[in-house]
């Protein structure tokens, strides 16, 4: 075995924790700074029609060819580096810069062909000058457009007529000529003109904030680097070969660095570039942000303030100088202008404060809390264990301390809170669970098995090693039910399937996520950022996981044994909605004794489930929210009616207030006229959880031969025989 192969195999055990904890850097580009001197010399000649043109640097060839080695070596895969792989990295890199079809002309796309069939060769041979060619012209189109937008907002919109703004046009065809180039603009700067009209703002304030936002969008753009166009360029190659292989340049390690050791002071957020917004891409749980409740994934921010300060305008600026304004120190407060996704069309924005706190690995650790279920005038206690991630403090637990951190070591402690609370079942809530250290996974299953192998993995080298709690003992064998949504991932689907292939305990809710792969992260050189010279990392695939019966857990995840209605098919969330992704397959299962038979107990369960989720209030809104979602989720346009904006925004302001004040009646409380008045900080029911402990009594009940009850706690009792 080679000495490098013996480094990689030492760095999977040092750094597991990679596995799905990652943040996902691979879509962000964090730009270096430009100086105010610079940038008005830069805004200088742009306004004189001087655009920047850009070439690779020094080290570019050798980076290129080295980190192609590394896939072809030592990737899961094993890519194969032809012509039909250049042909995908053509495709990816021009989807990379102008997904949209919204800067490009065809003229421009017929003239990059002639790279299509080249770039095997050229990574190869360490030639990326094709990615520049293509950027540079890129880069003057980009120019154009928001030249363009500036001047169109001198013309009067007449906002009567029933036209629409394609805002989708990911499958549209490359436009022929500028002209038509020209109107998709026009009504892209309409429609901002009326996002900004419905905001309240006056027309004088609207064309001076546009103008700031265009040519904000304009020099943005002008001060990439060398160093950012192959960022794209070697993060297209990475992601043809697979969705969770990425290339880091030296200041993108950095910053990953930083997110890694969880103790950044800031609002706990994973930010993207998404053409001129910086849009949320992660939330880290329990962070700040995701405390407010008020913040989504793939929101958009598009202001930030500093305390008590004016918003300023963000759109348009690069994502390292939005970062920067969001970082600050622990305690003081930043206020962000939020874009919903759902309100992203019509351009109902809201502004959030958040104070700065430092994100820690404890922030995110375990907790517990008791629910209850009655039935028949009796109260049962349920214990929630939530688990946001699978964390473990390595640093600690090599020093040898007695008290470090992990998973593990709090769940523990936690059942044994819930025991003496006499909880009758307890659940694992795995819900948005990202994964984490993959000893914790199997550290975890061993509370609740006595002992055996919970997770397989095969190498890049085909070697198979079976991984599971060697510890003789169970903590809790009890009733146990393990909560999981379409974002439980990595670990999280390990514990799941665990847990399901034993017979231990019932899995409920979505279909999880679907990624069984692992990844390492491999420096380039050994040279520091500082000394300007470094070239990055490379984090790519080097095993994959399958189930102890042999199944891989990549593409498919588990599967719950009762499932809750989902917004999500497979195709549109997940890993199976990842292009490149690696497919589901399977290997021979391991020798191990399954704790019971619980498949004869689904039946009844899910009959009693379906039952009683026809009746119960907050299953009906969440039925109706995913109905609506679905109805709405193939939109690509918005209309440009200024009367149709209106009454659109209204009907949707109504049904939220139309709901809130339902719950209110349920409450015995008085409506409310408007819906300023929601208090956002009110704890919000979760039917999902509440059903999850019906369920958990039912099984209860079929184990000592009762009836089951087949309607929430919040009806009228009915049951039928076992």
């Amino acid at each position: 075995m080679s000495k490098e192969v013996k480094n990689m195999k030492y760095l999977i055990n040092k750094i597991l924790i990679v596995c799905l904890v990652i943040i996902n850097l691979g879509s962000i580009n964090l730009y270096a700074k430009v100086d105010v001197k610079s940038q008005k010399k830069l805004i200088k000649e742009l306004n004189q029609g001087i655009i920047p043109q850009f070439s690779p640097d020094q080290q570019h060839p050798h980076a290129s060819q080295l980190i192609t080695h590394i896939l072809v070596t030592y990737h899961y895969r094993k890519p194969i580096i032809d012509d039909n792989f250049s042909e995908q990295v053509f495709d990816a890199y021009i989807d990379r810069l102008d997904g949209n079809h919204s800067y490009l002309l065809n003229s421009d796309i017929e003239e990059f062909k002639k790279f299509r069939t080249l770039i095997d060769n050229a990574l190869r041979q360490g030639d990326v000058r094709p990615a520049y060619v293509i950027f540079n012209k890129f880069l003057v189109r980009w120019v154009e457009r928001y030249q363009y937008a500036i001047k169109a907002l001198d013309k009067t919109f007449d906002f009567t007529l029933d036209e629409e703004y394609n805002y989708d046009r990911t499958e549209e065809a490359w436009v022929t000529s500028t002209k038509e180039l020209d109107e998709i603009w026009h009504r892209r700067v309409k429609n901002d003109v009326l996002n900004l009209r419905l905001a309240g703002k006056e027309l004088s304030e609207i064309k001076e904030l546009l103008t700031k936002r265009y040519k904000a969008s304009m020099r943005r753009m002008a001060q990439s680097d060398s160093q950012d166009v192959f960022w794209y360029f070697m993060n297209s190659v990475a992601q043809t070969v697979e969705p969770h292989t990425n290339y880091f340049s030296p200041r993108a390690a950095e910053n990953f660095d930083i997110e890694m050791k969880l103790s950044l002071d800031g609002i706990g957020a994973v930010l993207q570039s998404e053409d001129v917004y910086t849009k949320i891409t992660r939330l880290m749980p329990k962070g700040p942000a995701d405390k407010t409740g008020l913040i989504k994934v793939d929101d958009q921010i598009v202001g930030v303030g500093q305390g008590e300060t004016p918003l300023v305008d963000v759109i348009g600026w690069r994502l390292d100088d939005v970062v920067d304004l969001i970082r600050g120190k622990k305690g003081t407060t930043v206020r962000l202008e939020i874009l919903p996704k759902k309100s992203a069309a019509d351009g109902t924005s809201k502004v959030i404060s958040i104070v700065r706190d430092t994100v820690r690995l404890e922030e995110q650790s375990a907790k517990a809390e008791v629910i209850e279920v009655i039935r028949d005038g009796v109260t049962t206690k349920f214990g929630v264990i939530d688990i946001p991630k699978f964390y473990i403090d390595f640093e600690a637990m090599y020093q040898g301390k007695p008290d470090y951190k992990s998973t593990t070591r709090d769940v523990r402690k936690l059942i044994k809170d819930l025991k003496k609370e006499k909880v009758a079942g307890i659940i694992v809530d795995l819900r948005f669970n990202g994964g984490g250290a993959l000893i914790e996974a199997t550290q975890l299953t061993g509370l609740f098995i006595d002992k055996g192998p919970v997770v397989q993995e095969r190498s890049y080298r085909n070697e198979i090693t079976v991984r599971g709690d060697t510890d003789q003992g169970i903590v809790y064998d009890g009733p146990l039910a393990v909560l999981v949504n379409r974002s439980s991932v990595s670990a999280s689907e390990i514990f799941a399937a665990a847990i399901q292939d034993y017979g231990r305990g019932i899995v409920i809710g979505d279909q999880t996520f679907g990624k069984g792969t692992v990844q390492i992260i491999k420096s380039l050189d050994h040279r520091t950022v500082a000394d300007g010279e470094g070239m990055g990392q490379i984090k790519f695939t080097f095993s994959k996981f399958y189930r102890i019966n042999g199944e891989s857990t990549q593409h498919k995840g588990v599967i719950p044994d009762i499932t809750y209605p989902t917004a999500f098919a497979g195709d549109e969330f997940g890993e199976s909605a990842q292009k490149n992704a690696l497919p589901w397959d399977t290997i021979s299962p391991v020798d191990y004794l399954p704790v019971a038979d619980l498949k004869k107990y689904f039946p009844k369960l899910n009959a009693a489930h379906l039952i009683r989720i026809a009746t119960d209030k907050e299953f009906m809104y969440l039925i109706e929210d995913i109905k609506e979602y679905m109805e709405n989720s193939d939109s690509k346009a918005v209309s440009l009616n200024l009367i149709k904006r209106k009454l659109k925004r209204e009907e949707r302001e109504q049904k939220i207030l139309a709901r809130e004040n339902r719950r209110r009646l349920d409450k015995g409380l008085e409506a409310i006229a408007d819906i300023d008045d929601i208090d956002e900080d009110e704890d919000k029911p979760d039917p999902r959880l509440e059903e999850t402990a019906e369920i958990l009594q039912d099984y209860i009940q079929l184990l000592d031969g009762h009836k089951i009850a087949y309607v929430s706690q919040k009806t009228k009792d009915k049951t039928m025989e076992n």
